[in-house]
């Protein structure tokens, strides 16, 4: 077994065939063949479908070590360079959309100032997407709603976030500057679908005040309710991150404050097995310190003053 086996079938994983795998490596169809298969002579199994080019179940077990492997190599780089003052390698970090519209410009501008070597990967994903990616070793940080209820990550709090309404302005709440959470569930609203952590919340803290919420319309994906909303489909509850206030200025749409309802909490987590990379702590650290300037935050948003009592252990 050597390394150009597994890198071949990490890339027919990642792309879905043989020959996408050979362009990704800037290589022949027949060398990733030949890799895999002489992968396969040693476990004695079959790794990949010839005739569809998926992943058997032992490929995917497979493939589960071989991503660990891979990062723990790039791992070994980035930290012997650090030992000597500079920050190498590459940062995965996974963020949900409506944090990563104002978050990720500010990343980039200070990894690019403080540590230029650091190549930055941010993949856009909800919070049940970016969880078994972590899992997985495919991306080695996330910014995602907490909790998250995993035993096998851990959690920093970042910063808490006010829950608001958006409202199109023909609609009756639109008259409103601050609503309670019993006036809002008068209306069928925009919302954020079943399952998702900020949707368990809402539903939770909408329960605990007696209140049932009813859904017009269910949307995987924050950005999408804040989007229908603005285009005058109804009424929506979001973070306030969804709805920046300089949009509002264009839109046909206002930001409501529901007094009742309790704020959310968004963190960066990561795998609680491994040591992360110098390059994923960098990047790390650099979040934090980004977040803990309230300059930095858009309105609604709120420092976490004392994270320790709330760090999953």
């Amino acid at each position: 077994m050597d390394l150009r086996q597994l890198a071949a079938l990490l890339a027919v994983a990642d792309h879905g065939s043989f020959s996408a795998a050979a362009r990704s490596l800037h290589t022949v169809q027949s060398n990733v063949s030949t890799h895999i298969a002489r992968l396969e002579r040693e476990l004695h199994v079959t790794l990949v479908d010839r005739a569809n080019g998926s992943l058997t179940d032992e490929g995917r077990v497979v493939v589960e070590r071989a991503r660990r492997i891979r990062g723990e190599l790039e791992a070994l780089a980035s930290d012997v360079a650090s030992m000597h003052d500079e920050v190498i390698g590459t940062a995965r970090v996974g963020m949900i959309g409506t944090t990563a519209r104002w978050l990720t410009p500010l990343l980039h501008d200070r990894l690019t100032k403080e540590h230029p070597s650091l190549r930055l990967v941010v993949i856009d994903a909800t919070t049940a997407n970016l969880l078994p990616r972590i899992g997985r070793g495919e991306i080695d940080l996330a910014v995602v709603n907490l909790p998250t209820n995993d035993p096998d990550v851990i959690e920093f709090p970042l910063f808490d976030e006010d829950r608001i309404l958006l409202a199109p302005l023909d609609h009756p709440l639109a008259a409103e500057d601050t609503v309670e959470l019993h006036q809002v569930a008068d209306h069928e609203l925009l919302l954020s679908a079943v399952g998702s952590v900020f949707r368990t919340e809402l539903d939770a803290d909408a329960a605990a005040l007696g209140v049932t919420l009813r859904a017009k319309t269910e949307v995987d994906g924050l950005r999408l309710v804040a989007s229908l909303a603005f285009q005058g489909f109804g009424a929506a509850i979001v973070p306030a991150s969804a709805a920046p206030e300089w949009l509002s200025s264009a839109g046909n749409w206002k930001r409501i404050t529901i007094t009742d309802l309790a704020r959310r909490s968004v963190g960066v987590i990561r795998r609680r097995r491994g040591l992360p990379s110098a390059a994923a702590r960098a990047t790390q650290d650099v979040l934090t310190g980004l977040v803990a300037a309230a300059d930095n935050l858009p309105p609604g948003l709120h420092v976490v003053t004392d994270p320790t009592h709330r760090r999953s252990q």
